[in-house]
């Protein structure tokens, strides 16, 4: 049985919210009950953000359900528990670490590179795509342009982690342990290997995001999300035909950055 919401608790007669509830349910008091959390960790329910990890890989679909419930329960979609974000920055660092390690990086330069890591590659883009993705549903995907029917911009960004995390586990741990003895080699099984990979974590970060915006009831044409699917197929066999190897010129990046 789903849990639902009294309506008379969150409601006035006329069936809108009375004045407290609705600051209370103002996007500045989401941050700030957010953010508040975020330095309270006995307030946070890590056991709930580690299921939402795991089934981010076997059945995503539970997850976004779960926003369902929380968006008739809390009136948001959008998570209210930092306890997901904090651990994927534990994952990131830890990973992170591995891949300094692996590079055969010095302590100062692997320090470097996780705070590229982190706040660059994940925060920093993070942001960036979140905004866009929020003013592009907002935008176009809206089924009726309804400030009752907005997607919530915290919500893209929790989309954007969710879809991150795969992408993370696969790329930043899975593949270390290939990347000295199989992907760097200048063969065939090298870069088959390792553009492989980046064409599973790519494509996960996709489809992740779409099971995200097609869980919001009141956005249309979510399907549009999986045609860069395609633009990704095409891009991955002409690395195989060319001889292009991504994990090696992430590697040298890498390695530049900290430089």
């Amino acid at each position: 049985m789903l849990p639902t919401t009294s309506v008379n608790s969150r409601s006035q007669g006329n069936g809108t919210l009375s004045p407290r509830d609705a600051a209370r349910h103002t996007a500045g008091a989401k941050r700030y009950k957010y953010l508040r959390r975020l330095f309270h960790f006995r307030q946070m329910d890590f056991e709930f953000a580690l299921w939402q990890m795991l089934y981010l890989f076997t059945s995503p679909q539970r997850v976004y359900r779960n926003f369902h419930y929380r968006k008739q329960t809390k009136d948001q979609w959008a998570r209210d528990d930092p306890a997901f974000l904090v651990l994927l920055s534990i994952w990131l660092c830890v990973s992170t670490v591995g891949f300094g390690f692996v590079l055969d990086m010095g302590f100062f330069e692997t320090i470097k590179l996780l705070l590229w890591v982190v706040f660059i590659d994940c925060v920093g883009v993070g942001l960036l795509i979140a905004t866009l993705m929020w003013f592009i549903s907002n935008k176009y995907l809206v089924k009726q342009q309804n400030r009752d029917y907005d997607v919530e911009w915290g919500y893209a960004f929790d989309v954007h982690l969710n879809a991150f995390y795969p992408l993370l586990v696969i790329l930043h741990f899975i593949q270390l342990f290939f990347i000295n003895y199989v992907i760097i080699s200048d063969s065939v099984i090298g870069y088959f290997v390792g553009n492989t990979l980046w064409l599973i974590a790519i494509g996960y970060y996709i489809y992740v995001t779409f099971l995200g915006y097609s869980a919001l009831p009141f956005l249309k044409n979510t399907a549009i999300l999986l045609y860069p699917f395609a633009l990704l197929t095409m891009l991955y066999l002409i690395s195989l035909a060319c001889g292009w190897n991504f994990t090696k010129m992430l590697c040298s990046f890498y390695k530049y950055r900290v430089k």
